[in-house]
């Protein structure tokens, strides 16, 4: 039990939400979370007339349905997922705006294998490289853990978020099913349909992906990462948790919390032991996520509550 006599200490930011199709113990973060707005970010255009020339995907868009699909790297691995999320996103291309964003620490580099990439896959998504570098735009607190990142929008305001840390054509159906609902579709197609349509019009199988993976210099496969900690499966407890996703937050915004997650967790130990896997969950990630004054209490919060439940 926690000791009421000592104040409990403010919690860390959950930049990133659990992927809810893994268990929890597997469970990573990812980007902006269901109910938070996109914000506006630049991409350079790699694919189309407009190539070469910079833009912005959120305010182009105006709030229209859109699947933001964010990629940190060219795998082959990621191949079947990204087709289908292509190809449905083509048969909706009126009532749903798919933008494919890579990321890369070089900008030319990554731009000549993007192009070679899209090409390959005859992409027909709009297809870009983002202007921020590796991480991404700033504010989006995407994880390089993950090689995928899929955001869902309407009206920018997310809708369902898929942080995939070994994409596979396994996600693809609660993938498809976000998608739907956020575009109206009340009879979409299911993964094999879309797959079958887009090798159909030669949109590059094996072949492409291999060359994905030459082009990338990288292994075709990428094994799966254990995390330390847990995500809570407590959903009060996952909500406060979320409450500090915004890497924007003031001190007293992260101090808020306190009172609350301090009053639902002091008279259950099972409610403690998951606070204590869901901040050594965050913490293992470093400087990464949420700000200094998050981390910091975070870091104290934790070494407290483990030594109050002992």
């Amino acid at each position: 039990m926690l000791m009421k006599s000592k104040p409990m200490l403010a919690v860390p930011v959950l930049l990133f939400c659990c992927h809810l199709a893994l268990s929890a113990a597997d469970a990573v973060f990812s980007g902006p979370q269901p109910g938070e707005k996109t914000s506006p970010f630049k991409v350079v255009e790699l694919t189309g007339q407009n190539t070469g020339k910079e833009r912005d995907p959120v305010e182009e868009n105006a709030g229209q349905p859109a699947a933001l699909v964010f990629v940190h790297g060219i795998e082959r691995s990621l191949v079947p997922l990204l087709r289908v999320v292509d190809e449905y996103g083509a048969t909706r291309k009126d009532g749903l705006k798919t933008e494919i964003i890579f990321l890369s620490p070089d900008r030319l580099a990554g731009e000549q294998r993007v192009k070679a990439a899209a090409g390959s896959l005859k992409l027909q998504s709009r297809v870009g490289l983002s202007v921020d570098g590796a991480e991404g735009p700033g504010n989006y607190g995407l994880n390089k853990e993950c090689l995928m990142t899929i955001v869902v929008a309407k009206d920018n305001k997310v809708t369902a978020n898929f942080a995939l840390v070994q994409p596979g054509i396994a996600d693809a159906p609660k993938v498809l099913e976000a998608l739907a609902k956020v575009s109206g579709d009340t009879n979409p197609p299911t993964a094999a349909q879309l797959s079958e349509r887009q090798m159909a019009r030669g949109g590059g199988g094996r072949e492409a992906a291999g060359r994905m993976n030459a082009e990338s210099g990288k292994a075709e496969t990428k094994p799966k990462e254990s995390f330390p900690g847990a995500v809570p499966t407590d959903g009060r407890l996952q909500g406060l948790l979320r409450s500090f996703i915004r890497p924007t937050n003031d001190d007293a915004t992260v101090d808020k919390v306190l009172a609350d997650v301090k009053a639902h967790i002091k008279d259950s130990t099972d409610l403690q032991k998951q606070a204590i896997d869901g901040w050594t969950r965050i913490l293992h990630f470093g400087d990464r996520y949420g700000t200094e004054h998050a981390r910091k209490v975070g870091r104290e919060f934790l070494d407290q509550l483990k030594s109050q439940t002992k």
